[in-house]
């Protein structure tokens, strides 16, 4: 849900239309005309932000991911241990996709079907920068002796790889579960894996 203390801009305004539409027509059937008149705007100021349709649902994809990542920031700079620190983030990293596309009837493969060549490649790039995230608490981990020595960035690969199943991509909100029972899991994983880091 947008807040609505504070203005939005045209930008954002689109992106949140986006949202809507594609939970509820699905990109194939998602329009230009339809977008501007869910924003409220002329057909040409939708153009002003954006190139295409296929930009449009691709900066919303970033959108997301941008968001989660300022929030694994937050956790990963937080006091806590750093073992409780990558729990919050592994949990954090999948209910926060889950719970801003929980709403979607397909899952976005299905979505985005049309688009798959460009997703993939910035999927790539999500899990990369999510990585170096979770590698700074690691190697924060070793340097105080919480965590046995290792490659930070090769651990965090192994902890994204090992909770991307969980991931709303090929599989759709309903199908991944419920959000309890996702978060169950992500815990589970979680503490082995994290298990298998502490000296």
């Amino acid at each position: 849900m947008p807040d609505r203390s504070k203005p939005i801009n045209t930008r954002d305004a689109i992106l949140d239309a986006t949202d809507r539409l594609l939970a509820r027509e699905g990109y194939k059937r998602m329009t230009i005309d339809e977008l501007a008149r869910e924003v409220g705007i002329g057909k040409g100021s939708i153009y002003l932000h954006f190139t295409s349709k296929e930009e449009i649902a691709l900066s919303h994809i970033d959108r997301i991911v941008e968001r989660l990542k300022a929030r694994l920031r937050q956790i990963a700079d937080g006091p806590a241990p750093a073992g409780e620190r990558l729990h919050k983030m592994l949990l954090e990293r999948v209910l926060y996709r889950f719970d801003s596309v929980q709403h979607y009837t397909q899952s976005l493969d299905e979505l985005l079907s049309r688009l798959r060549v460009q997703l993939l490649a910035r999927r790539k790039r999500y899990f990369s920068e999510e990585a170096r995230i979770f590698a700074d608490v690691i190697a924060g981990g070793v340097e105080s002796g919480e965590f046995a020595p290792t490659d930070p960035l090769a651990a965090a690969s192994v902890l994204l790889e090992a909770t991307n199943s969980l991931l709303p991509y090929s599989l759709s909100s309903a199908e991944l579960g419920s959000r309890p029972e996702i978060e169950s899991r992500v815990a589970g994983i979680a503490s082995v894996l994290i298990k298998g880091l502490t000296s």
